[in-house]
């Protein structure tokens, strides 16, 4: 029939050279992930002892691969059409469930935390499957191999949130180790096989926009609740500087990331005859750390804000130098798989954060900020100079 669309008609359509915008109902889907990382960053406010930091990134790690996934799908599949658009709508609900969740999800709500968690998983591959025309038997061949991998992980979250404390940490721990070593292993399932490059193809341009729309939201986080904690506080000078160093952190930050990289990697995914491999390498894994950063620096920030003046203490340093030093290595790994090259700038970063933290308990907490936010403009600087005469 002339108009239907040959990859199945939940799928985008697919034109040559033209970019498929990111949709007005996948931002709103992204409005639920504001809330989850702001949940992440409390709960490691709240419980920032060794087991504390390992829970807080076991459901940071989740909260990630949730979302990621659903980018693949929409990625695929059309979320202009009223049944994608309702998946997106449930799975918002369940992103919900999963958020309010996190504070006590290694206590009373473990198994809520669990069940919403593998409701999104499985339910949205379910949807993936039955979305896929026959015709497509290599697509969905992906799709069952999927499922099978995400139904194997969903026992052990299931298990997980019936078990208590120690038992549920290593269940989920093992749950999340098979769904982040799946597609390295190409989601071999027996009978099937394992995934092709070709069977993983993005459309590239809304897969980068789609990444570059999370660190957004992980960056407006930070802002919003600077902002909020600062207005509660006496606007002392220390008070004023902390805000201040917070807020410049953030645009260089953002400058790192968007002013070259995120151009380049869009540019270059759009155009890869690999796209499913750079989507996997340089967006599924390699944008989680720089995530991680960006959450971990806000934690530091707010603490700073809350506790500018006298030593250093152990918790600040390790998330003032930490956040940093994570979205630093997460850019320079990402930047590498774009343009084949380590950036000096970045490194250089990465290695001044380090010989910082040797001194940072001799420093008050906004002396450390403001080193660390200078560093921060450095490499900013750094790279766009070395850049400018540079062909991408």
């Amino acid at each position: 029939m002339k108009g239907e669309n040959p990859r199945g008609p939940l799928h985008r359509v697919l034109v040559a050279n033209q970019h498929s915008r990111v949709t007005y109902a996948e931002l709103f889907f992204d409005l639920v992930f504001v809330y989850a990382v702001t949940q992440i960053s409390h709960l490691l406010l709240a419980r920032f002892t060794p087991s504390g930091a390992v829970q807080t990134t076991l459901l940071f790690l989740a909260v990630w691969w949730a979302w990621v996934y659903t980018t693949w799908v929409t990625n695929w599949l059309d979320p202009e059409l009223t049944p994608v658009r309702i998946l997106l709508f449930l799975l918002m609900l369940g992103g919900l469930v999963l958020s309010m969740s996190i504070p006590t999800a290694f206590e009373g709500r473990g198994l809520w935390f669990a069940s919403a968690y593998a409701a999104m998983q499985v339910g949205r591959s379910v949807f993936l499957l039955a979305a896929t025309p026959r015709s497509r038997v290599s697509v969905r061949r992906n799709a069952i191999r999927i499922l099978a991998w995400l139904l194997f992980s969903a026992v052990f979250w299931i298990l997980g949130g019936l078990a208590e404390s120690e038992a549920r940490l290593w269940l989920w721990g093992l749950a999340l180790a098979i769904e982040y070593v799946s597609p390295v292993a190409r989601f071999w399932t027996p009978g099937f096989g394992a995934s092709s490059v070709e069977d993983w193809y993005v459309e590239g341009g809304h897969m980068a926009e789609r990444c570059a729309g999370f660190i957004i939201i992980a960056l407006g986080e930070a802002i919003v609740v600077n902002a909020a904690t600062f207005a509660d506080l006496v606007w002392t000078s220390h008070a004023v500087a902390a805000f201040v160093s917070a807020f410049v952190a953030s645009i260089a930050t953002w400058w790192i990331y968007f002013h070259r990289g995120a151009e380049a990697g869009s540019e270059l995914i759009s155009k890869s005859a690999q796209s499913g491999r750079l989507a996997r390498s340089a967006y599924t894994y390699l944008h989680m750390p720089i995530v991680a950063g960006i959450v971990l620096s806000a934690v530091a920030d707010e603490v700073v804000l809350k506790h500018p003046e006298g030593h250093t203490d152990l918790r600040t340093a390790l998330c003032a130098i930490g956040g940093p030093v994570l979205f630093l290595l997460g850019t320079i790994l990402f930047k590498r798989d774009i343009r084949g090259w380590l950036q000096p700038s970045h490194g250089a970063g990465i290695v001044a954060l380090l010989a910082l933290g040797y001194v940072a308990a001799d420093l008050s907490p906004l002396v450390l900020s403001l080193l660390t936010t200078a560093i921060l403009i450095i490499v900013a600087v750094w790279e766009a100079m070395s850049l400018r005469g540079r062909a991408e």
